[in-house]
């Protein structure tokens, strides 16, 4: 282990929740609070970080979410961006209600088969977001894909036939996104054009060599990635070394379902899954790991909402 190899173990959960699938955690600063979803259980949980886990409110949705953005000029509190079952939507907070903006495909089938998992909004305001099996198929299938959609609600199919795809991500010099396929344990790294959202010169970064699967990743203000490693129980720091992903540090969690990790201030807020073994499954933690992120950035819809 290399001398500037450092570790962080918690024990307690800062949420002592029993999310089936948590995911998607997000900072929403306008107001202070993280959200997250359970995409199994189709919830929106949000917590007051002023308050703390008494404040938390639970929104029951009738169809799995995936990951949730904020809206360029929309108040969070009101109206969010979310990835659903089978397309990109505004989500009501007050009602409940959606209103679909654009779907993944034009076939019922897919619309059945299908679901969104992970997402990120790039920094020019485009809507990144994979598609996976959904639950009733069983065994992800390669059916999955990764699209982009513009600020005009255009779709673009970046990457078909994936499996279970994953977070993706921007260097502070916004040259590079990363992206995750959990199937192939690999993050990949792109050239990234901030005029076009094109990616080209594709590579893999980083090959995780463990039991477990990469899941989420957020990137710290400093470009070194911070990698859930769902079925091993921890986040993975993974910094940048000559064009590859070298681990130089990892936070250790007394469940093994690490689903995905998002910045407040400098804590790193992480997600949980249902492990079957009990205990802190499901739950959210949170550590101060010195360093902060590069925070979310907001959808520039063209059009009101």
């Amino acid at each position: 282990m290399a001398p500037d190899y450092q570790t962080w173990t918690v024990t307690d959960p800062w949420l002592p929740i029993s999310c089936s699938l948590g995911e998607g955690p997000y900072y929403e600063a306008a107001t202070n609070t993280l959200r997250f979803v359970d995409i199994i259980k189709k919830r929106l949980h949000t917590v007051s970080l002023t308050t703390g886990p008494s404040s938390l409110k639970t929104l029951q949705l009738d169809m799995p979410v995936g990951v949730t953005a904020d809206i360029e000029g929309v108040d969070p509190a009101k109206k969010i961006l979310v990835g659903g079952k089978n397309g990109i939507f505004v989500l009501d907070r007050e009602s409940g209600t959606y209103e679909l903006l654009k779907r993944f495909y034009e076939s019922e089938e897919k619309d059945d088969r299908l679901r969104s998992n992970d997402g990120a909004v790039d920094p020019q305001g485009r809507f990144w977001v994979g598609t996976m099996n959904d639950f009733h198929v069983g065994e992800p299938q390669a059916e999955g894909a990764l699209f982009r959609f513009n600020r005009d609600l255009t779709r673009h199919p970046i990457r078909p036939s994936l499996t279970i795809p994953n977070s993706i991500g921007w260097s502070p010099s916004q040259t590079t996104a990363y992206f995750v396929h959990s199937t192939e344990k690999t993050i990949f790294a792109f050239d990234y054009s901030s005029s076009t959202g094109a990616l080209t010169n594709e590579r893999v970064w980083y090959k995780h060599q463990g039991t477990g699967d990469p899941d989420g990743f957020k990137v710290d203000e400093q470009g070194n990635l911070w990698q859930a490693i769902y079925g091993e129980g921890k986040v993975l720091k993974i910094v940048d070394v000559e064009g590859k992903g070298v681990v130089r540090g990892e936070v250790r969690f007394p469940t093994s379902a690490i689903t995905c990790p998002c910045f407040v201030g400098r804590e790193l807020v992480v997600t949980t899954a249902d492990d079957g073994e009990g205990g802190a499954a499901g739950a959210v933690f949170r550590v101060d790991v010195g360093v902060g992120g590069l925070g979310d950035f907001e959808f520039r819809l063209e059009r009101g909402v």
